[in-house]
């Protein structure tokens, strides 16, 4: 799996997912694009997006508890950065996808690779 994170914003179509009002910091929302499943995180006034699916089982993972910028998978503990998708504890070892996220007019949005 890979990351969306550093895509160059020009080279990404976003898509609006939910208001500012609708995700109020320490909060989460889930939502679904083109089938794949996808959590939005507000950590203190930042947003974050990755897929919602744990590489070590492809289990849900965005219900899973939030230490700071970390999401512990709710099944076996494996640990991931809600920032750049990094496998930070096993038994996870592979990365999961994260998109770059923006905030235009109230509207948060997030950036998918355009496919031109």
């Amino acid at each position: 799996m890979f990351g969306y994170s550093n895509l160059d914003p020009k080279n990404c179509e976003f898509i609006a997912v939910g208001t500012v009002l609708d995700l109020p910091a320490g909060n989460r929302l889930f939502v679904e694009i083109d089938g794949q499943p996808i959590v939005v995180f507000n950590i203190a006034e930042e947003f974050y997006a990755m897929a919602d699916s744990c590489s070590h089982d492809d289990g849900p993972l965005g219900d899973g508890r939030l230490n700071n910028h970390e999401i512990i998978c709710p099944r076996h503990g494996a640990r991931f950065d809600v920032r750049t998708g990094e496998a930070l504890a096993l038994p996870a070892v592979v990365d999961i996808p994260v998109y770059p996220v923006r905030v235009r007019d109230g509207q948060i949005e997030i950036g998918l690779p355009r496919l031109d």
